[in-house]
């Protein structure tokens, strides 16, 4: 039987309406979610990334501030705007589009931004309150896949889970979020030995390298949870992931599809974790 397709267009979209809901609350206490994202320069897939998440912000109530600026600002204006959006109270969550002009250091910039309002998880201390098991902010993307994990109803305690990729904003978080929910967690990359061995172990195998038809079928265990992290574009120039998804679909259990997996819940955690900053926010401060 062919494995049953995980919809992420479904599942997003079932969590836009609690995260409207959740908005709606707060707003009526005073406390409307407030989103900024600044982009820089005029990358056109920036541009497109940073219009839908204006737009996601609007469609669950949210209040969304977009500040565009030219390609030679100075990194000084840059952090110093930050600065001005750490102090605001109405924004709870602040993004910054990647990626930025080669003057300007994206490091310093992600370490700029609030720890309380870093809803992209990618600073230093949100790594270390992941690692550590604290409350902070999952990054997106992983935090969307573990999502679509918990959608198949599966118990992942126990279960053999393997990460292709080990990239600070998917591989090393994804992993370190399957630890969580008591997997047992195999890394793979580049340097791996034998890919195939590994992943034909696994219980879940979770494909986020950027490189197409990295996992075929005859490397996956029958009944396993494929999670297909990749965008890549086939010899025709269509959207396709890391995975074979026509061979692993007659294997797998479980499936990701490319597009409409993976791709929708990366900016609908970006709302969740912007709703429980917000939510935090009204606890701290009332």
């Amino acid at each position: 039987m062919p494995a049953q397709q995980i919809d992420g267009v479904l599942l997003s979209q079932q969590l836009r309406a609690e995260i409207a809901e959740r908005a709606a609350r707060l707003t009526a206490a005073g406390k409307q979610p407030g989103l900024a994202v600044v982009l820089v320069g005029e990358d056109p897939a920036s541009q497109v990334y940073v219009r839908n998440k204006v737009k996601a912000c609007c469609d669950v109530g949210f209040h969304s501030v977009l500040e565009k600026y030219e390609a030679d600002l100075t990194e000084q204006a840059l952090l110093d705007r930050i600065a001005a959006l750490n102090a605001d109270p109405a924004i709870h969550g602040i993004l910054v589009q990647m990626p930025l002009p080669k003057h300007i250091d994206p490091h310093k910039v992600i370490e700029a931004i609030s720890t309380t309002k870093d809803v992209d998880g990618y600073s230093v201390l949100s790594a270390g309150e992941l690692m550590t098991g604290l409350e902070g902010f999952r990054p997106c993307t992983p935090y969307g896949c573990m999502k679509l994990i918990e959608s198949t109803g599966v118990d992942l305690r126990g279960k053999h889970a393997v990460v292709i990729g080990r990239s600070n904003t998917v591989g090393k978080p994804m992993a370190l979020l399957l630890l969580q929910a008591n997997a047992t967690v195999t890394i793979c990359h580049s340097g791996t030995a034998d890919l195939g061995y590994h992943t034909r172990q696994a219980d879940i195998v979770v494909a986020a390298v950027g490189r197409r038809n990295t996992l075929s079928a005859d490397m996956v265990k029958p009944g396993a949870i494929v999670i297909d992290v990749g965008i890549n574009r086939d010899d025709a120039g269509k959207l396709c992931g890391d995975v074979d998804y026509a061979g692993i679909r007659e294997v797998a259990s479980h499936i990701t599809p490319v597009p409409g997996g993976v791709g929708p819940m990366t900016i609908t955690m970006l709302l969740m974790n912007t709703v429980e900053a917000a939510e935090r926010d009204l606890a701290q401060r009332g």
